[in-house]
């Protein structure tokens, strides 16, 4: 990741359409995808050997001002644009040792006795801890299992997330917002470096360097004992805890789901 803000430059620029950017569709076949370089230039105000510098890592620190002029051409949202600034400021210095995050006793006394499927789990997808009826709602929701590797891994993640291309889509698009402009993590870079040569979908969403932070929405899960359950996700940052996040899985009240998760709820209790 020597060049994290010309990796994600060259990638969001591929994926502006002429159209979008409002360019005339002129003539002939283009040979690149997206816009080229000299079209970015020309929008967001700057010369094209700059922009060209910007790409290919031999200038890393553009103004605001270009910063801002680049991301509306490249049609980037609010956290896109986020994420660009972040690369193209100051690295943040690296800590010479990180201790590795745990969960606090009261942490581990709340998921014991909620009644709902509750996780925790850090920003490389490690789950640290869960609740039995989140262990029993799906395997990925277990304790010890890299729920990233799982689901791009293991054959049996698509039986159980029936919506499993948008799924893999939001979780590698929050893994980025998660990890922000520190793109120089040996961790992580282990991590994508391992998925990357075992999944090509892997692969082709890390490439996209889509940024978006996991927005509250349904929960999809067939079950092989009850069937299909969507259930509502609430997800909660754990005050002192570097990049842990407490997930809460529950169902609309009345709905088959809720009865397939009371179901499940005693599957638990008979298995003590």
């Amino acid at each position: 990741m020597d060049n994290a803000l010309g990796e994600f430059l060259r990638a969001r620029r591929e994926l502006v359409t002429p159209a979008e950017a409002g360019l005339p569709a002129g003539n002939g076949l283009r040979r690149v995808r997206g816009l080229r370089r000299e079209e970015v230039a020309t929008l967001a105000g700057i010369s094209v050997e700059y922009y060209l510098r910007l790409e290919q890592g031999r200038d890393r620190s553009p103004s605001a001002q270009v910063v801002d002029a680049i991301a509306g051409v490249l049609r980037l949202d609010a956290e896109g644009t986020a994420y660009l600034t972040a690369l193209a400021g100051p690295k943040p210095r690296r800590r010479v040792a990180r201790r590795e995050p745990s969960v606090s006793p009261g942490l581990a006394m709340l998921l014991a006795t909620i009644n709902v499927p509750a996780i925790v789990f850090d920003k490389y997808g490690d789950v640290l801890a869960a609740n039995p009826l989140a262990r029993e709602l799906a395997p990925d929701l277990a304790p010890g299992v890299n729920r990233l590797r799982m689901l791009f891994t293991d054959p049996g993640a698509r039986r159980y997330h029936p919506d499993w291309e948008q799924y893999t889509a939001a979780v590698v698009a929050h893994l980025r917002a998660q990890i922000g402009a520190d793109v120089e993590d040996e961790r992580l870079q282990a991590l994508i470096d391992e998925l990357s040569r075992a999944s090509e979908r892997f692969r082709e969403l890390w490439a996209r360097h889509d940024v978006r932070t996991a927005r509250p929405g349904p929960f999809l899960v067939r079950h092989p004992r009850v069937g299909d359950v969507e259930l509502r996700v609430e997800k909660f940052a754990v005050t002192g805890a570097d990049g842990l996040e407490t997930l809460l899985l529950h169902a609309e009240p009345g709905s088959r789901s809720a009865e397939a998760l009371a179901e499940l709820a005693s599957l638990v209790e008979a298995h003590g």
